[in-house]
């Protein structure tokens, strides 16, 4: 049944038919026992419910199945408590490693270092820490931001805000320089006043700061939104102030939510590999569960920009 070189090919067939004919599956758990290993990884995402995550989250289980894991999964709720107890509680249910995506309350590390300091392996993607030696999977958060300012200004936009993330968020950070280093490379003014931080992440945040924005600074003509729920609170905003999107303002989002292609006008965004950030994140966990080693890859996938009606 595990395949080994020691066997003829004709007593594993015979046995492997033996197992179909018996519906018979391997006890993982009591293999993990033998061997000092579980075959289950554990996962902590910020959300569940949440366009990005789910395709990450079908990436990961793809990649580890057909490696024989078990996958573990657990929300933090964007809350570092949240975060912190799921980890010791995947670290007390025996994983053999865990991937993480951090809330965006999270600044602090060292419930993570605990863990790699007693030898869990934990692979981080799409936000992670830049000051943990472990390896990361991400995408370019700066790139992505770049060419969607650069879309807007393709558009003939001259004045263009920017809906920023949290600030505790290193993907806020690279997709504000994107956005800040598109700007200075078209020798446009950067105005700190278009910059207006989304921390919570809904569209009703962004709604109100874009009805604020727009009274102070009637000449907007494009927004970048650090993501597309940001993005679709904006253009609900413009439609209530009568602002027409895409003839008076042209908006840009980032992830290409399901809900880009329902919204009117259809959004025009920046797409994520989320399904093959997963397959990738998780490969490298396995690959250092197996060897018993930090690989300490760092990972950047591209994006791509869509662009539909908005813009």
């Amino acid at each position: 049944l595990k395949d080994h070189p020691d066997i003829s090919p004709e007593t594993k067939s015979l046995v492997k038919a033996l197992a179909a004919k018996m519906n018979y599956q391997p006890n993982l758990m009591a293999q993990g026992l033998r061997q000092s290993r579980s075959s289950t990884i554990g996962v902590i995402v910020p959300e569940f419910v949440h366009f990005f995550f789910s395709t990450v989250l079908a990436g990961i289980e793809d990649a580890a199945s057909e490696r024989g894991y078990h996958v573990m999964m657990t929300r933090s709720q964007e809350l570092l408590d949240r975060e912190q107890k799921n980890l010791k509680a995947l670290w007390d249910s025996r994983v053999d490693g865990v991937l993480v995506s951090i809330s965006k309350e999270t600044t602090s590390y060292t419930h993570f270092e605990e863990m790699l300091d007693n030898g869990l392996p934990v692979v981080f993607f799409d936000r992670a820490p830049k000051d943990l030696e472990c390896s990361h999977v991400v995408v370019d958060d700066h790139d992505g931001a770049y060419t969607a300012v650069d879309l807007l200004v393709r558009k003939g936009c001259k004045h263009i805000a920017h809906l920023a993330g949290p600030e505790a968020l290193g993907i806020s950070d690279d997709r504000l320089e994107g956005y800040v280093d598109c700007l200075k490379k078209n020798d446009m003014v950067i105005d700190d006043s278009l910059i207006v931080r989304c921390e919570e992440g809904g569209y009703e945040e962004s709604y109100e700061l874009t009805k604020k924005l727009f009274l102070e600074h009637p000449e907007i003509d494009g927004i970048f939104a650090n993501h597309d729920m940001s993005a679709f609170g904006a253009i609900l905003a413009l439609q209530d102030l009568n602002i027409s999107v895409p003839d008076q303002v042209k908006v840009v989002g980032f992830s290409d939510w399901q809900l880009a292609q329902l919204i009117k006008p259809k959004l025009s965004t920046i797409s994520q590999p989320g399904y093959e950030m997963g397959r990738e994140a998780a490969e490298i966990l396995i690959e250092e569960i197996e060897s018993e080693k930090c690989l300490g890859v760092r990972k950047e996938l591209k994006t791509s920009v869509i662009e539909r009606q908005s813009t």
